[in-house]
């Protein structure tokens, strides 16, 4: 994934590899290697060549699906479906919202 961020930051802001490389002090080769996901940068190194293209990086967390939790949405899931009417049903006896007429 840091790979392609890499060549996203580069490409946005109209960097070549060679100005890319000089900037961040390291070898256009070496950024070849990490933009081919021929080699992984660690962080800083990361970092450094993100800023060097004239861009930040930002790390954003999001909940993983499948977690220990999941069993219960999914029974949230099945009790909310449980007030919907079936699709195959030809009319709506009761309102499907309840509310004040």
């Amino acid at each position: 994934m840091r790979t392609s961020l890499i060549v996203q930051a580069r490409r946005r802001t109209g960097t070549s590899r060679r100005e890319l490389a000089r900037r961040a002090g390291t070898s256009p080769a070496t950024v070849a290697a990490y933009e081919a996901g021929r080699v992984s940068p660690g962080i800083d190194t990361f970092d450094r060549l993100v800023a060097a293209a004239g861009c930040d990086a930002e790390v954003t967390l999001t909940r993983r699906y499948g977690g220990p939790d999941r069993g219960h949405e999914l029974l949230q899931v099945l009790d909310l479906a449980e007030h919907f009417p079936a699709r195959h049903a030809e009319r709506i006896a009761v309102p499907a919202f309840p509310g004040p007429r």
